[in-house]
């Protein structure tokens, strides 16, 4: 038996019904507002392209660590999805996603999932594997036309900017497709800009890294097998990426360990790790080195710089030998940022040009370092809460550990991450809905006036990224 498909207006509103009217009120102030995305992983060649979504499994299970993580837990293959297997019917993988979507029952794939079922697609029924096949003909066929590119979908969702993420070593042709497209007269305005993620060429122990550093230079032209020509590449390759609009860089090192070595120093570190097998310590060392290097650059160019630390990737080793990264398979780990930010605070905390935002796995740092740190550095902002606390449960505590102390200026409103670009209007709506619900005990216990609670709303949900992101 099919069961029906709704989303409450309420939902993820406080239940008590005081809290949950003035809940209500200032969710109708931020509801319509336009949609930043500062950081996500989608394809800009979707954009530059416009091409037709191929199908619903190529849409929306395959590109989703979030669905396939959970399945591989109760021991579905993920070839079985199509993943890492050549020749596999998307009808069949879509199939086995339905049979097992009630393993998604209170989790925030279940709200985003939904909300793109009824909202996007006008899906009435709770997918299944009695509805399974019935999905999947109503999503793929609305693909299948106009109204369903990319493009439209941008602007149906009224996005005002999205931000991809790029390594240094991508030749940025999507973006450059899409900006001449932005420039022809009657031409599509939709702004989609690129982000610098060095990862592949700062992380010694990145699969490929002593390959990339050649591609690097063939890309800039610059010697990156020297200290100075490394760093001269990183910058050149930096100047293309705010051509094509950028404004902020992004670092996912496993912790959140700066170093700021002297001159020679760092070049000597930069031989070892680039020559022989380098230690482990000479591999966290040098890219806790390069985090200051890339501060550095970006007191000189303005690019925002973004930390995401805390993640021991591709945990799961046999799952990485065949199928490779971004598995689903990337597990938090403690994280310190007292004493590991401090060299770099050392150097750069106090400079108005610079700005760092932090984001971490480790929600046990908020109150206790987080905070604090943010409620003080000039250059310091806090991401939102991330990853696997990016959820209705995962930003209320957020919220409450962080704002007494850090306020809500020091904070960056919300970002999606995602490379789901069908969720990114579904997240949105999770996280302004939960941050009125917040606000509404705020008016409640007499501590915001509620115009004051309305100003901040609107801040969460448009302005503080805005700003923070240079946008």
């Amino acid at each position: 038996m099919a069961h029906s498909l709704t989303l409450h207006p309420d939902r993820l509103f406080p239940a008590e019904p005081s809290l949950r009217a003035i809940a209500r009120e200032l969710y109708a102030t931020v509801a319509q507002l336009p949609i930043i995305s500062p950081h996500g992983h989608t394809d800009p060649q979707w954009f530059a392209a416009n091409a037709p979504f191929g199908n619903a499994t190529e849409l929306l299970v395959q590109p989703d660590h979030y669905l396939f993580r959970m399945l591989h837990s109760q021991g579905v293959a993920l070839e079985s999805l199509g993943i890492g297997a050549a020749g596999v019917d998307p009808r069949q993988a879509w199939r086995v996603f339905a049979r097992h979507y009630h393993l998604f029952r209170g989790t925030p794939s279940r709200l985003w999932l939904d909300w793109v079922f009824a909202e996007v697609f006008g899906l009435g029924v709770m997918l299944d594997g009695e509805t399974a096949d019935a999905c999947y003909d109503r999503i793929t066929q609305a693909l299948a036309t106009d109204a369903f590119r990319p493009r439209a979908l941008f602007d149906r969702f009224a996005i005002e900017v999205l931000a991809t993420t790029e390594s240094p070593l991508d030749p940025l042709a999507a973006h450059a497709a899409i900006r001449a497209e932005n420039a022809r007269p009657g031409g599509w305005q939709g702004r989609v800009i690129t982000t610098y993620r060095p990862d592949p060429v700062v992380d010694p122990e990145f699969e490929g890294f002593r390959a990339n550093l050649d591609a690097l230079s063939a890309l800039t032209g610059e010697d990156c097998r020297s200290w100075r020509g490394y760093l001269a590449a990183h910058r050149r390759r930096r100047a293309d990426f705010i051509a094509q609009g950028a404004t902020s860089s992004d670092h996912g090192h496993p912790s959140a360990r700066t170093a700021d070595l002297a001159p020679q120093d760092a070049e000597a570190l930069f031989h070892r790790v680039t020559k022989g097998r380098p230690s482990a310590p000479d591999c966290e060392l040098f890219r806790a080195q390069m985090l200051v290097e890339m501060a550095a650059m970006s007191l000189d160019d303005g690019l925002v710089m973004q930390l995401h630390p805390g993640s021991l990737r591709n945990h799961n080793r046999g799952l990485f030998a065949r199928l490779g990264r971004d598995m689903g398979a990337d597990i938090p780990t403690p994280t310190d940022y007292v004493h590991s930010l401090k060299p770099l605070l050392d150097r750069f905390g106090n400079e108005a040009g610079f700005t760092l935002i932090l984001f971490t796995l480790d929600e046990s740092a908020y109150a206790r370092e987080l905070a604090p740190l943010a409620g003080h550095y000039p250059c310091l902002r806090l991401g939102p809460a991330w990853w696997f606390h990016d959820s209705p449960e995962g930003m209320r505590r957020y919220r409450r550990a962080v704002t007494e102390t850090a306020g809500f200026a020091n904070t960056v409103g919300f970002n999606d991450d995602t490379r789901a670009f069908l969720s990114i209007p579904a997240r949105h709506d999770v996280a302004r809905r939960i941050d009125c619900g917040f606000l509404a005990e705020l008016v409640a216990e007499h501590r915001l006036a509620d115009w004051e609670a309305a100003e901040i709303a609107q801040d969460l949900a448009h302005g503080l990224a805005r700003r923070a992101y240079r946008l």
